[in-house]
This record gives structure tokens, C-alpha cells and sequence, in this order.
């Protein structure tokens, strides 16, 4: 379940990769026998839409972190993640409504497509849902250079939320925009509410990076936690650019409690899901 993406080619498959056979998780939490992630998938609920009448998404932040709590190696969530914890992260963002990521993320990882697997596209028009999950890029500064594979993606449907009054060159994706400030930042949770009146996006999966998440997390606009725990000691002091954990920035205050709803494993790794306490978010 990795933050970002690992290859500077841009996405992945949706799917497994030509050649990548599917991989078999065990059921620890709930117990249950091993099963293929994309079976695992429909097990959890994941392509179930809510039925409430929240303002917002049911929104899920996916990460990877090593035992000692790094987010990343060399500014890159890749070499921290695995061939399981890659076809997971794709199971995932297939079976959402709209896939959300910080423009740092965007640039490091050189986003593309959002899923290339086209049984998957045809199994989300099968299910009612669009092709491809909207993909929402949030940026401040809209400091993306044009030739991210994403937006030079005509099926891509992209919206950039940003506190800017400035827009992108035109790109071969569609592009538009959500515009909330609030002292100058960007409004994340009037974001949240566009994305569901406008899009009808009602799950919403956010692939970092950390400082987003530690800004949804402090606004109380997370649900859920997917959290993929690497079998890696890696060390390392904070560096100028470089985020070591799933959350950075301040401090939260207090804590947000989680609550352990599932466990899933591979070999030496383990694939974690936790809800936010209720009391937690909004």
C-alpha cells in the first residue's frame, strides 16, 4: 500500500503487471484463509459507495513505512515497498471514486495514467463507476512541469485544488480546477466538499505525500488508514526536502486515535487498516 509510486515511467497497472503473477495475502485480522488482493479487495468492502449524506468523501490515506517509521528512501517510497504492497496499492486506487495526491508527489514520482489495465476500466464502467478514478492534484504554487505522464493522459480526468488564481498550460488531460482559500492556504475541506457536489466523488483515496496527510489528519478529514509495514531498518536524521514519515509537519494535537479493523500479511510484511476514532473526524 505504498504513498507514492516507485517508477519514474509513471503508474503502474491497476492490475498486476504483464508478467507479475497476482499475489496471496493471509488473512490475519479478521482471520480468514489466503487470498488474491484483487478477491481481498471485495472482501473489504473497498468497491462498496457510502450511503450517507456527509458533505465530503469517505476518504482513505494509503502509505508505506519501514519498521523505524521512514515514508521514504532518497525522496522515493520504492525502494521501501514490494510486489504485494505495489499490487495493493493498485487494487485500491481502482476501486475508488477519486484518487488524491500533494504536487510533490506528483513530481518526485512522475505520475501516469491512472490505471492502464483495461479490464479493470472495463470492470469499473461495469459497475457504474467512470473509467478511471478522478484524479485531484493538490498544489499551492501549481509548480507542475507539463510533461507529467498524467497530464499528457487525453483520458485523464484531472482536477487541481489550489489557493492560486493561476491555471496550467494547456495539457492533453482535462483539467479543472477547485479554488478555496482560507487565510491564504488552501481550504482542504472545502476541497473535499467540491469534489463531492461537483464529482460525486464519494470515496476518495490519498496517496500523500506526508505533508497532505498531516493536513487532512489535523483538519480531521481522514477516515481510514491503510499503512503497509516494510521489513526495513533504514535510520537516517530528517533532510532539507525529505519527509521520513507518513505524517510531517507539526505536531498533532492531541494525537489522533486509530482503531485496528484488519491485518493482512506477506511473508516478513504486514498490510494494516485502521479507522480514525469516531470522535477523531468530521
Amino acid at each position: 500500500m505504498s504513498a507514492e509510486q516507485p517508477s519514474a515511467e509513471g503508474a503502474q497497472p491497476a492490475s498486476a503487471p504483464a508478467g507479475d503473477a497476482a499475489q496471496r495475502l493471509e488473512r490475519v485480522f479478521p482471520p480468514g484463509p489466503p487470498a488474491p488482493i484483487a478477491e481481498l479487495v471485495h472482501w473489504m468492502g473497498l468497491w462498496e459507495r457510502p450511503g450517507d449524506e456527509r458533505p465530503r468523501p469517505h476518504v482513505m490515506l494509503n502509505m508505506v513505512s519501514t519498521l523505524d517509521g521512514r515514508a521514504t528512501l532518497a525522496g522515493h517510497s520504492g525502494p521501501i515497498s514490494s510486489r504485494a504492497d505495489q499490487q495493493l496499492f493498485h487494487a485500491l486506487r481502482a476501486a475508488v471514486d477519486g484518487v488524491m495526491v500533494g504536487a510533490g508527489t506528483i513530481r518526485a514520482e512522475r505520475y501516469g495514467r491512472m490505471i492502464r489495465d483495461g479490464a479493470v476500466r472495463e470492470e469499473r464502467l461495469a459497475r457504474g463507476m467512470t473509467e478511471e478514478p478522478l484524479a485531484c492534484i493538490v498544489s499551492g504554487r501549481l509548480e507542475l512541469p507539463d510533461d507529467i505522464g498524467l497530464l499528457q493522459t487525453e483520458a485523464a480526468r484531472v482536477v487541481v485544488a489550489t489557493s492560486s488564481q493561476a491555471s496550467l498550460p494547456p495539457v492533453a488531460a482535462e483539467v479543472s480546477y477547485l479554488r478555496g482559500s482560507r487565510e491564504g492556504q488552501l481550504d482542504l475541506s472545502v476541497a473535499l466538499a467540491e469534489l463531492r457536489s461537483r464529482h460525486d466523488v464519494r470515496t476518495l483515496l490519498c496517496e500523500g505525500g506526508p505533508h497532505l496527510a498531516r493536513e487532512l489528519m489535523g483538519e480531521s478529514l481522514i477516515d481510514e488508514l491503510f499503512l503497509s509495514l516494510s521489513p526495513l531498518l533504514a535510520g537516517g536524521e530528517p533532510m532539507a526536502g525529505e519527509a521520513l514519515r507518513i505524517l510531517a509537519g507539526a505536531e498533532l494535537e492531541p494525537p489522533a486515535r486509530m482503531e485496528l479493523t484488519g491485518v493482512l500479511r506477506e511473508s516478513s510484511w504486514l498490510f494494516l487498516r485502521y479507522s480514525v476514532a469516531a470522535d477523531d473526524r468530521v
